[in-house]
């Protein structure tokens, strides 16, 4: 290597390094909001399933003499469902913020020199001869002979989900 790519790399490297901590920034960011959004939204599902049981136990008490067992636990069920639902519905609500999030990187600085790099791994990961395209929505995507790698943002985002799904499932637990 020359002198003067050396010294072009070597005058860049703080470039790098900024844009590379503003992304994990950003990311962190992001991962905070989502976090706290979600808590907020897992905090009104209780609120409703707590109300959707108030609800069922009244009814119940109310009519505890007459009911069979089968309309206890229909109550049950029901009240079961609702908690599933509100979960499910906080869910895709947490996935819409995300990928609403992800859909806006193209805008932001440095989005370029990290399509560089994603583009970089996964035309590596795919393999010799892959070709790299790059989707409506933002991202990329390889292609080689039998392995696809998708980059796509629509997919880094569910990826990034499915890594929290742990910490996601935590929040419903009291």
């Amino acid at each position: 290597m020359s002198a003067a790519p050396a010294r072009a790399d070597a005058a860049l490297e703080p470039v790098r390094q900024r844009l590379r901590r503003d992304a994990e920034e950003r990311a962190a960011r992001l991962r905070s909001v989502a976090r706290g959004q979600a808590a907020a939204i897992i905090q009104q599902a209780h609120r409703d399933a707590a109300a959707v049981m108030t609800q069922a136990a009244a009814r119940a008490a109310a009519t505890a003499a007459p009911l069979t067992a089968t309309e206890l636990r229909h109550a049950r069920d029901t009240a079961r469902s609702a908690v599933l639902t509100a979960q499910r519905e906080a869910c895709d609500d947490l996935r819409a913020r995300v990928r609403a999030a992800v859909a806006s990187l193209p805008e932001e600085a440095g989005y370029d020199h990290l399509i560089h790099r994603i583009s970089g791994l996964a035309q590596r990961a795919a393999g010799p001869g892959a070709q790299v395209a790059t989707p409506p929505t933002g991202g990329v995507v390889a292609h080689s002979a039998g392995v696809v790698v998708d980059c796509s943002l629509g997919r880094l985002a569910d990826i990034a989900l499915a890594e929290l799904g742990g910490v996601i499932s935590e929040l419903w637990t009291p």
